[in-house]
């Protein structure tokens, strides 16, 4: 994971992406990369022969793919990214997952008067191209927001200045941490009864200090950190797959008795490239035989049992320290 190491620029054609990394890239001494240049390379084709060969649909799988192969890179970069490629659900958690997302926020006004004439740019060929920004800006707007750690206005704003403010986010950023991460917790059955069942083994406190204690430990850290309990199977896997699609960046679970034989489950943690913890609150190494193996935990990163309640704890501190250093 390059969380954390990498900085990402998102926005709207015409933001300045492009110049913005160059002229960043001097700043921070980073390389710098253009993802639309790097999908060029690789198919050995302009990114307009995509478009008009095999469609838009085929290019944002392109992105999709990239996103995974640079996600795994080591070393610090720049990236610019294409306009259209937080507008994926799955491109927005990749691209926090790869680095701090930088949202360079243009209007639609500006974006015309930069690109009018410019016969380069696949989406606004055609007649009334203003109308077609701030059409396109309307559809993605919501998409630059969910995926972006930072927003930085452009309108009305010199180079310098803009430059500045960047820098100044990245070092707040860095000093806070491990701040700002959107994680999930995941309880499976009967984690509900917390402080009902079986005192002896998972304690007195019942699930309502369960939430108190994630709710205070995301104020500490400044993580948000989402809560879901259900006691079906289906339901969890739902739950699973709707984390890749809405920025999640580390998923706690706690399967309950499912740990032990539901593989649909072991398939959906491992069908989510996000970094993942298995929690039990007893130690399961301890108790009946059929509690020692654990199906879902191979395809997570760690596994954590035996430190009650406290273990939550310990599971979102590891995501936070990996993506801040894995």
């Amino acid at each position: 994971m390059n969380r954390g190491k990498n900085v990402i620029l998102i926005g709207f054609m015409g933001c300045g992406k492009t110049t913005v990394g160059l002229k960043l890239s001097y700043r921070l001494r980073m390389p710098v990369e253009d993802t639309d240049k790097l999908i060029e390379r690789k198919e050995g084709r302009s990114i307009s022969e995509i478009f008009e060969k095999e469609g838009e649909a085929a290019f944002r799988r392109m992105e999709t793919a990239l996103l995974e192969e640079l996600r795994e890179r080591s070393g610090a970069r720049i990236l610019s990214t294409g306009g259209g490629m937080p507008v994926n659900p799955a491109n927005r958690s990749l691209l926090r997952q790869c680095g701090i997302v930088v949202y360079l926020k243009i209007s639609p006004q500006l974006v015309y008067e930069r690109l009018k004439g410019d016969k380069t740019r696949p989406l606004l060929q055609g007649e009334n191209p203003l109308s077609r920004i701030r059409a396109l800006m309307e559809e993605r707007s919501a998409s630059y927001e969910a995926c972006a750690h930072i927003t930085i206005p452009v309108d009305g704003r010199e180079m310098e200045e803009i430059l500045d403010q960047i820098q100044q986010e990245l070092k707040d950023f860095e000093k806070e941490g491990m701040k700002r991460m959107k994680l999930l917790v995941i309880n499976g059955p009967n984690l509900n009864f917390l402080g009902i069942r079986e005192k002896n083994i998972y304690g007195t406190q019942d699930y309502q200090y369960l939430l108190k204690l994630l709710q205070d430990k995301g104020e500490k850290t400044g993580s948000e950190i989402t809560v879901y309990q259900s006691n079906h199977e289906g339901a969890i896997i739902d739950r699973i797959q709707e984390a890749y699609f809405d920025g999640t960046e580390g998923i706690v679970i706690n399967p309950g008795a499912y740990t032990h034989y539901s593989y649909a489950i072991r398939d959906a943690l491992a069908s989510v490239s996000i970094p993942k913890v298995e929690v039990h609150i007893s130690d399961i190494t301890k108790r009946e035989e059929f509690r020692k193996t654990s199906v879902t935990a191979p395809v997570c990163h760690k596994q954590i049992y035996g430190q009650g309640l406290e273990g939550y704890l310990t599971a979102i501190d590891f995501l936070l320290h990996f993506n801040e250093e894995g």
